[in-house]
């Protein structure tokens, strides 16, 4: 018989990644929509900035998912049918409940196009352009039907450094490689609009996952490099004035697909932020302060958040959100993103307990 996953009850670094991802997708919508009331040239250059400076979200979250997973199947006899069966459950139920309200409820968020038949509907479904999320989810999910290949991983490198080395070595030039490809071909290039799906393909993000996996095998290596945070912000400081310039130096209005994650200076940015929240994380964690059973808490809840967050945002600009961004852009941003947060959180874990209290009503009845 397979043994579940370990209770995943200690706070680790992975928590952190997660809850900041979380919360920066959230504004990525958000900003968006601000675009759409046509803001001054200021604004846009501010919105600009901003989408720029959280833009860490689905690396962030592909590392943190592959840390703690890493972290809590070690040393046991799962296998993977047993996880897969318990990944049903935490993940593929929740995206296939809110990609059918998406789609049958709020059809009008879908992205590139509707569906108009039964083949159209189902298309929609699986390649996440349900809702202007749920890409981000088609990419995840890849991962987890790919765990065995970062166990594999995990187990071959186990405590031998050059071979970790040698791991990250590889995928940085498949990263490479890739990026250029996409650049090429896809972004502004021939393929744009007919290869437009591949920036979900897991391969797009291969390297965060190998980040994530490698950060727990070699953990005392990484906790050494979460060390040197002047070099990290160094770093993260000069990738930024160049997704900043790459960005501006497109024609105004500001046009958000134009920062994409595929680019090297998304990458070296993206993975100096990761740097840095897990180094927050780990000197957090090292001192043990309460506030990581917090983070830990929320972590749990981020990915039913992150899965709602559209529908509650929607409901908000459509109340006061837009009314509000055309006359106070900041103003509108910031309130139609706490009230989005609050709501995915509050819904998350009312969800959760009202399910869990179900089962548990359930199974007395059955007893």
């Amino acid at each position: 018989m397979d043994r579940k996953i370990k209770s995943p009850s200690t706070p680790d670094m992975g928590d952190y990644l997660k809850v900041f991802a979380c919360a920066a997708v959230m504004l990525q919508i958000i900003l968006g929509q601000a675009l759409q009331t046509h803001p001054t040239v200021n604004i846009q250059i501010g919105i600009g900035i901003c989408y720029n400076f959280i833009k860490f979200t689905a690396p962030a979250f592909i590392t943190g998912i592959l840390y703690t997973t890493m972290r809590v199947t070690h040393d046991t006899n799962l296998s993977y049918r047993g996880y897969l069966q318990q990944m049903w459950h935490a993940s593929f139920i929740p995206t296939i409940a809110w990609t059918l309200v998406y789609l049958l409820i709020m059809p009008n968020v879908q992205q590139v196009e509707h569906y108009h038949t039964i083949g159209d509907f189902a298309w929609q479904f699986i390649n996440g352009n349900a809702a202007p999320h749920l890409w981000y989810n088609s990419m995840m999910l890849q991962f987890i039907i790919l765990m065995p290949l970062f166990w594999w991983l995990a187990n071959w490198c186990g405590h031998n450094q050059q071979r970790g080395r040698l791991v990250l070595l590889l995928t940085s030039v498949v990263q490479l490689v890739w990026l250029i490809f996409y650049d090429t071909q896809v972004f502004h290039g021939p393929h744009a609009k007919d290869w437009y799906l591949l920036d979900r393909l897991f391969v797009s993000f291969l390297l965060y996952a190998v980040v994530g996996t490698l950060a727990w095998q070699y953990r005392q290596v990484a906790h050494r490099w979460l060390q040197k945070h002047g070099l990290i912000t160094v770093f993260a400081l000069g990738s930024f004035v160049w997704i900043n310039y790459e960005l501006f130096a497109f024609k105004f209005p500001v046009q958000l697909t134009n920062a994409p994650y595929y680019k090297p200076s998304m990458t070296i940015y993206d993975l100096s932020i990761i740097s840095l929240i897990a180094a927050l994380g780990d000197s957090q964690l090292t001192r043990k302060l309460p506030v990581t059973h917090l983070i830990h808490r929320l972590a749990n809840f981020a990915y039913p958040a992150f899965l709602s967050n559209v529908f509650w945002n929607q409901l908000l600009w459509r109340t006061f959100g837009q009314g509000l961004m055309s006359r106070q852009p900041v103003l509108g941003i910031f309130s139609v993103y706490i009230g989005t947060w609050l709501l995915s959180f509050a819904s998350a874990i009312t969800i959760h307990q009202s399910w869990s209290w179900l089962n548990r009503h359930f199974r007395r009845r059955l007893m």
